[in-house]
Formats: C-alpha cells, structure tokens, sequence
C-alpha cells in the first residue's frame, strides 16, 4: 500500500513538516504567550517541538494513502491549522483561535471517517493528530476562560 511511489510519500512528508514548520514560527517564545495562566496540563514548550513532526508526519502518511479522495479536505484543514497558530500567536485572539479550532476539529473528524471508508491504516495513523487537536482546544478555552 506505501509501495505507489516512495518519491511522492517523501514530498508529502516534507511538505508537512515545512507547513509545520511555518505555522510554528511565532509560538512559545513569544512574551505575549509567556504572561498568559497556562492550565496545570499545559506541557512544557519542548513537547510541542516533538509532538506536532511526529503528528505532521502521520498525516502526511494518512494523506498519502488517501490522497485522491480526501486531498481538498486536506488542504482545507492544514490551512485552518496553519491559520490558528497565527490567530493565536501572532494577532494575540484566543476566543477566535478556538472558533477555528473547533472547525479544525469538525473538518478532521470528517477526514476520519473519510479515511476509515478507503484504508483502515490511514485512519488510525490520524487519530493522534484529532486527540491532540483536542487536548490543544482545552488548552486554548482554559486561556481564554483564566486570561
């Protein structure tokens, strides 16, 4: 099932990992972020720094699989994705940023089950990423709640 073209599953782990990359550009260093009551839960900055290439390069995978029935779902959320680190971290608006998050979880609970219909393996390797999409959107209702 990887075997289709080892060239494009490189591209697209590549391509995951850039757009991690720039969505992460303006996040815990950030003195507006270091001021705010984080949750108790909230983990230390490093975590981030492992969790989100490991999560990227799952998804990259999840798409690779499912890369001709999902693509445009894809897209969409990796650019709603992209969009909250900048919401959050560069414009400084939480309750926006948990809007988007909220419809970053929609749109990928529909991936789900989308990638559920066509490879079992490409559905349980974006379970990680939706967990963590909710874990990260109570992280952001607690700074929204407690700030």
């Amino acid at each position: 099932m990887l075997s289709k073209n080892k060239n494009l599953i490189f591209i697209f782990v590549i391509l995951a990992l850039i757009l991690g990359g720039l969505s992460s550009s303006n996040t815990a260093s950030d003195p507006w972020y270091l001021s705010l009551n984080k949750s108790e839960l909230n983990p230390p900055g490093y975590v981030f720094g492992i969790v989100w290439p490991i999560l990227y390069i799952l998804m990259a995978i999840s798409a690779y699989i499912t890369y001709q029935k999902v693509y445009q779902l894809f897209y969409s959320q990796l650019l709603f994705n992209t969009a909250w680190s900048w919401i959050f971290f560069y414009f400084h608006q939480p309750i926006i940023a948990l809007v988007d998050i909220y419809v970053l979880i929609i749109i990928n609970i529909y991936i789900l089950f989308k990638m559920f219909n066509i490879s079992n393996l490409a559905g349980y390797l974006y379970i990680p990423y939706i967990v963590w999409l909710c874990f990260a959107s109570y992280l952001n209702i607690f700074i929204v709640l407690f700030n």
